[in-house]
């Protein structure tokens, strides 16, 4: 089961990283301006980043329990 929970938070964190707009590129602020989804694009980016670190933090947790788990 933590096996497959890690593999899932691996694959999120891998897009979640993949598809991060950087600072300087507006594209970020025109899409939370014209869907309004994510608020305003300060508001977008610090919900990835706790987002990202959190799942990161999730992801080390799991590493850590499947590799002290003696069998």
């Amino acid at each position: 089961m933590l096996t497959i929970l890690g593999l899932f938070i691996s694959l999120v964190l891998i897009v979640l990283i993949l598809v991060r707009i950087p600072q300087e590129n507006v594209g970020l602020s025109s899409f939370a301006n014209s869907s309004n989804f994510l608020g305003s694009p300060g508001s977008a980016q610090r919900f990835l980043d706790i987002l990202t670190v959190s799942l990161i933090v999730m992801y080390f947790l799991i590493a850590f329990k499947l590799n002290t788990r003696i069998n």
